[in-house]
C-alpha cells in the first residue's frame, strides 16, 4: 500500500514514516501543504495523512483542492487541533477520516485499515 505524509513536525513524521515502513506500507512524505499537494495530485496513492497547520497551504485547503480536482484518494486527518469544529471543518474540507494528536500507532494503523477497506473506485464529486 502507498502512502503520503504531510506532517512539518519532524520527529511525528520521522517516526510515522519509518513505522508505516516497518509494516511493510511504501511512504513519500513531505513537510509543506503546497507540496503535498502536488505529490498527491501527480502521484496514486492509497491513503494520504494529512496534517492541518502546515507551511504554504494548510490541510484543510489541501483537502478541499484535491476534492476539486475530482481525487477520492482516502484522507486522514492527523492534527493537534481537536475541538469539534476543527473535526468537522476537516471532514467538510474533503477529509475521510480524522485522528487528533496525540494518537496511539495502533489506533492510527486501524484507521488507514478502515479507510482502504471501503475504498470502491472513484466516488462522486
Amino acid at each position: 500500500m502507498r502512502v503520503l505524509v504531510v506532517e512539518d513536525e519532524p520527529d511525528v513524521a520521522e517516526a510515522l514514516v519509518w513505522g508505516l515502513r516497518a509494516e511493510g506500507y511504501v511512504v513519500d512524505a513531505t513537510d509543506d501543504g503546497t507540496d503535498g499537494l502536488w505529490m498527491a495530485t501527480e502521484n496514486a496513492y492509497d491513503v494520504i495523512v494529512l496534517d492541518v497547520m502546515l507551511p504554504g497551504l494548510d490541510g484543510y485547503q489541501v483537502a478541499k483542492r484535491l476534492r476539486e480536482r475530482e481525487r477520492w484518494t482516502p484522507i486522514l486527518m492527523l492534527t493537534a487541533m481537536d475541538d469539534d469544529l476543527d473535526h468537522a471543518e476537516g471532514l467538510d474540507s474533503g477529509a475521510d477520516d480524522y485522528l487528533s494528536k496525540p494518537f496511539s500507532y495502533p489506533v492510527l494503523l486501524a484507521h488507514l485499515r478502515s479507510l482502504t477497506r471501503r475504498t470502491l473506485g472513484a466516488r462522486p464529486a
